[in-house]
């Protein structure tokens, strides 16, 4: 955890630097401090960022296998195939249990022709 800094102490610092530096090279050392804390605070919000893609990529991952979990487990598609065998059971059963049906009075079997119809010598119209 970072320090915590009052007037006091900034002002005890200030005057520590000023008898240091002297007063001639103050600003110059004050602008260097000052682009270094820049650099420092953009490493550091490059490296959260850098961080938050980290992260944001572990839960699209992870989203993307939990949507083919449920393509693969689709409710809906078990229902469909659980019906589709039932019928196909079902039907098994009736064809075995039905007597053949005789082609003539099987009720899909099509209709006889009706006769072209004749003049009364006999000949086609």
């Amino acid at each position: 955890m970072l320090p915590q800094f009052g007037f006091t102490e900034f002002l005890l610092i200030a005057i520590v630097a000023l008898v240091v530096v002297g007063p001639k090279d103050l600003p110059m050392m004050m602008r260097k401090l000052g682009q270094f804390v820049g650099k420092a605070r953009a490493m550091a919000t490059e490296f959260r960022a850098a961080f938050d893609d980290i992260a944001r990529q572990a839960e699209l991952d992870e989203l993307r296998k939990e949507i083919e979990d449920l393509k693969n487990n689709n409710a809906v598609k078990e229902a469909t195939d659980e019906m589709r065998s039932f019928e196909r059971d079902v039907n098994e059963k009736v064809m075995r249990e039905t007597p053949d049906i005789p082609a003539d009075t099987a009720p899909d079997a099509p209709e006889p022709a009706s006769p072209a119809p004749t003049d009364a010598d006999g000949s086609k119209p």
